[in-house]
């Protein structure tokens, strides 16, 4: 049996959802983005912070394909609360006076601060403190 384009969509959906579920976010505060590098597929997922509106990476996974990136995703949202660290960033956009306060899972200090400066420039956010939080 042939897989068709809408079989992939649908198992995409599916997936997609159940990431979303697991991370108790909801729609809009997830993004999926693709891009294909080097033959294969990134994905690249992104949170969006509800009361700030500033987006973050929370992981990428590279695949063969959509479905192959989405099902690694699935596998690591399902078990990365017991491999990684968590860290507490205190930081503030560039012309703003609120400190914000934003959580990451990392590995190191370094991930959790490529995580928050995905996609911007180092000059618009200024990074007050970066504390690695007790294991629980």
């Amino acid at each position: 049996m042939d897989v068709t384009s809408s079989d992939v969509h649908v198992e995409s959906a599916r997936i997609q959802r159940q990431i979303e579920d697991y991370l108790g976010l909801g729609p809009g505060n997830l993004l999926f983005e693709f891009r294909q590098l080097d033959g294969q597929t990134r994905l690249d997922l992104i949170t969006v912070n509800p009361r700030h509106q500033q987006s973050f990476l929370f992981r990428y996974e590279t695949g063969y394909d959509k479905l192959d990136a989405l099902r690694r995703m699935l596998a690591y949202v399902q078990r990365y609360r017991d491999e990684e660290s968590s860290f507490t960033l205190q930081w503030r956009a560039r012309g703003e006076k609120e400190l914000q306060t934003s959580y990451f899972r990392a590995h190191n200090a370094y991930e959790a601060l490529d995580k928050l400066y995905f996609g911007r420039d180092l000059n618009t956010i200024t990074v007050f403190s970066v504390v690695l939080n007790p294991s629980s």
